[in-house]
């Protein structure tokens, strides 16, 4: 059960409540414009977050194995979207718990990001194979003994 979705309202009561004890009318409207104040800074970020988002690709991300790094359990889809600029291609049925989310890079790396109740519980890095390079050992050009010449 998500505590915060029950314990931040009684908080903001329980504010009102106090500051009317403490300080009368004169209080209460004091709180409720702070709270007020409080719920419109949140607002502010999330709109700022989703502005960003919408000017890129949706599921598009500068870099998958940067952003796994950054990636920790617990962290909110509002934040994971803040780190990525981008909106994550939603690869679970809609309205459906858990959702899962995919970004991609250009080299074609993804991180997949699955999320319960709006907070992050796994994430996983897929990199595409890259083909294998000849490790051939570097032979010394003709005339060349491969060691530096003599200090004069």
């Amino acid at each position: 059960m998500n505590f915060q979705k029950i314990l931040v309202p009684i908080a903001g009561v329980a504010v009102v409540l106090l500051a009317y004890r403490g300080f009368g009318w004169a209080g209460v409207a004091a709180a409720v414009g702070g709270l007020l104040m409080w719920v419109l800074l949140h607002f502010t970020r999330m709109m700022q977050v989703l502005r960003r988002a919408a000017d890129q690709p949706i599921g598009y991300v500068a870099s998958a194995v940067m952003l796994n790094a950054k990636l920790k359990p617990g962290l909110t889809l509002l934040h994971v979207v803040a780190m990525t600029r981008s909106l994550g291609a939603l690869r679970s049925p809609k309205n459906e718990q858990p959702e899962i989310f995919v970004w991609t890079d250009t080299a074609g790396s993804s991180v997949t990001c699955t999320f319960a109740d709006g907070k992050l519980r796994h994430y996983e890095l897929f990199r595409p194979a890259q083909p294998e390079q000849e490790a051939a050992p570097a032979l010394p050009a003709a005339g060349d003994s491969g060691q530096a010449p003599p200090a004069p």
